[in-house]
């Protein structure tokens, strides 16, 4: 089967979730651009956009126009060449009309997991459930004369498993897309020794062509990517818990928090990142990990306790940020959160906090500006050697979570889970926007 053919039927598990509609709009693309060559103007190109959530469904639609208008306007000279017989579309907003409407058409939404009894690809994007991941991959499989492949979108369940479970023999492969697929340009591409070599041939042509930067992992529970941010997550957590042996927990976090985003020179807080990706996303995952880990237990009572108490970060419906660790306003964090009470305290509390942190080495580095530096790595080796002799709570604590992001990113390549310091490196540069990888010399 070729590239052409196997994407001529696919359908999307969990498409109208955070990641699953990003996926669908991606391939909803790529199978709207194959449609209309040529070559294959015969040739019908289906979709299933599969979800549980009715609601969720009914707006899915309008996200995806949205979404494909952004894009037609980036390549009006591509799609005007892929018009260029249509002497009915002459402007340019006739022409962007017309591929929204092709994008479109691929699209089938559906409540019904039987829509995947025909596909030749399945893209999964469900809850990081093993067993129900392995459940509908087997009654896909058990209904589908097509042998589909399943490109599975988890972030930590190892691949090995969920093959051996749902019995797929080599079918199935991690195609770990970043949050959100639409924008982010990095995927973990994870497989195992019984991976069929054509379904990764493809993963790799597929990847390309949406123009993903790909790194590869090895089939260790959260692969690279969770595998330093679940550690990295967890050492904030603890040395917050620390802490309040002289602060309040609420000073505490909002310490840490500080220091892993302005002394760290990185896009947000460790609290902050926590609460985007969700309390309780964080929790299940460092759960999946767990069993797989011989000598270290990723776990937090901290965690715990908000998840039982209703806390648990993530995004709403319409993309803004709702309440964790932190309080937001306008999508900007306000207060913290108080674990005993459950109430937020203000930031504007803090000002003494502040002083007690101290100031970073130079003030003028910050993350916006650092990323676009093209003498980065001179400028960073100078700030951190700064640092390091400085005598301040905010330094002290900034080089030692320094150095245990060294030491966890280390620690994937030697326990095999990523190839190469580089790829930890791509990951986290990448994946996760910071300024620098976590592999350096700045800290020694």
């Amino acid at each position: 089967m070729t590239y052409e053919e196997r994407l001529q039927n696919v359908t999307v598990l969990g498409a109208a979730g955070k990641m699953g509609s990003g996926i669908l709009l991606l391939t909803a693309v790529e199978m709207a651009d194959l449609m209309l060559k040529p070559e294959n103007k015969d040739k019908t190109f289906v979709l299933n956009a599969m979800d549980l959530s009715d609601e969720g469904l009914a707006g899915l639609v309008k996200y995806l126009r949205a979404q494909v208008l952004k894009i037609a306007e980036k390549k009006t000279v591509v799609l005007r060449k892929l018009y260029h017989d249509r002497q009915d579309l002459i402007e340019n907003s006739d022409i962007i009309e017309e591929y929204i409407v092709d994008v479109i058409s691929v699209i089938r939404p559906t409540s019904r997991l039987e829509a995947a009894y025909e596909s030749n690809l399945i893209f999964e994007a469900v809850n990081e459930n093993k067993d129900l991941k392995v459940k509908i991959f087997k009654e896909i499989d058990a209904n589908n004369d097509h042998k589909p492949w399943f490109f599975t979108n988890t972030s930590s369940v190892p691949i090995n498993i969920l093959d051996d479970e749902a019995e797929l023999n080599g079918r199935v492969i991690g195609f770990h897309f970043y949050n959100p697929p639409a924008i982010q340009k990095l995927v973990e591409l994870i497989w195992t020794d019984k991976t069929l070599p054509e379904a990764k041939e493809f993963a790799h042509e597929f990847a390309k062509n949406l123009r993903k930067v790909v790194v590869p992992s090895n089939d260790f529970a959260g692969f690279i990517g969770n595998g330093h941010f679940m550690r990295d997550a967890l050492h904030g957590i603890t040395q917050a818990e620390k802490l309040s042996a002289k602060f309040s927990m609420p000073e505490s976090i909002y310490i840490v928090n500080k220091v892993s985003q302005d002394f760290l020179v990185r896009p947000m807080g460790i609290f902050q990142l926590i609460d985007y990706v969700g309390i309780d996303v964080v929790r299940f995952i460092m759960g999946v990990m767990n069993p797989f880990l011989d000598d270290e237990d990723l776990y937090s009572p901290l965690l715990d306790k908000l998840f039982a108490d209703g806390v648990k970060g993530g995004q709403h419906s319409n993309g803004s940020q709702k309440d964790g660790f932190l309080k937001y306003e306008k999508g900007k964090p306000v207060a913290v959160i108080d674990p005993d009470t459950n109430k937020y305290v203000g930031f504007d509390t803090f000002s003494h906090i502040d002083e007690r942190i101290g100031a970073t080495p130079d003030a003028s580095i910050v993350w916006k500006k650092v990323v676009r530096m093209k003498n980065k790595d001179e400028v960073l080796l100078k700030f951190y050697n700064d640092m390091k002799v400085l005598d301040t709570l905010g330094s002290k604590l900034a080089v030692a979570y320094g150095r245990r992001s060294n030491a966890i990113g280390e620690g994937l390549v030697a326990d095999n889970v990523a190839h190469s310091k580089e790829d930890v490196n791509t990951v986290l540069l990448t994946g996760f926007f910071h300024s620098y990888g976590p592999i350096n010399n700045y800290f020694e």
